[in-house]
């Protein structure tokens, strides 16, 4: 079976909530569209456990993309020839921005790790892919961490702008697509006109899987088989 989940944002308890009320096997497939860091206690958990789990494909969020920078930064060994260029008013600006929008549990994971352990958790983040395209059964998927602009719906994906399909939100009120549906992440369900609150929104052709897990309201999950959907 295939499942959809989104902004885990460190709930590593109701993530492996969800995992056991699914009854996620190794015959079955998990992506995950992003915000899997920051704000919740355990980010790095979730992370670890995704990593090794070959079923599970991780789609970039907002919060991955900030952060792979940000980190890789940090972990360059600063010298007097080099602090100028590594340590500049740009990555001040954005730890400054990402610890306000919930990176300090994250950073402060991170920064207990070895330097192998650090350089794992990088390289993962690095991985994570910004869109992924899925047909299961009858149906076509578009799956992305925030969404595309409306006017940018008929541009391939492979030339869309990475931190647009990440921060982007949908015109949940217009169809995009006739041939497939638009799973994205990103924007709240409560947040969303028509929506409801801990609830997955499907609508004009837009699947809306962030329940609120990030500010503790519920991690949602739907199975892209039949559409069931799973609360946690």
């Amino acid at each position: 079976m295939t499942y959809v989940m989104s902004d885990i944002h460190g709930d590593y308890r109701r993530y492996l909530q969800m995992l056991e009320l699914i009854g996620f096997s190794d015959e079955d497939e998990l992506y995950v569209l992003g915000d899997v860091i920051d704000r919740g206690e355990e980010p790095l958990k979730v992370l670890l456990d995704m990593s090794m789990r070959p079923n599970v494909f991780p789609i970039m969020g907002n919060h991955e993309l900030m952060a792979a920078w940000i980190l890789r930064r940090l972990c360059v060994e600063v010298t007097e020839d080099n602090y100028a260029a590594q340590i500049d008013g740009e990555l001040l600006e954005a730890l400054s921005l990402w610890r306000l929008d919930g990176g300090d549990t994250t950073l402060a994971a991170f920064e207990k790790l070895e330097a192998e352990d650090r350089e794992e958790i990088l390289a993962y983040l690095e991985e994570f892919t910004p869109y992924e395209e899925l047909t299961v059964g009858q149906n076509r998927f578009l799956l992305v961490h925030g969404g595309i602009a409306y006017d940018k719906r008929h541009i391939p994906m492979d030339e869309q702008d990475v931190r647009e399909l990440v921060t982007v939100r949908p015109d949940y009120e217009k169809r995009y697509f006739d041939d497939r549906y638009l799973v994205t992440g990103h924007t709240p369900t409560v947040h969303i006109p028509g929506g409801t609150e801990g609830i997955i929104l499907t609508s004009n052709g837009h699947i809306a899987v962030d329940c609120g897990a990030g500010a503790g309201i519920a991690l949602g999950c739907i199975r892209l088989e039949d559409f069931e959907e799973f609360y946690v």
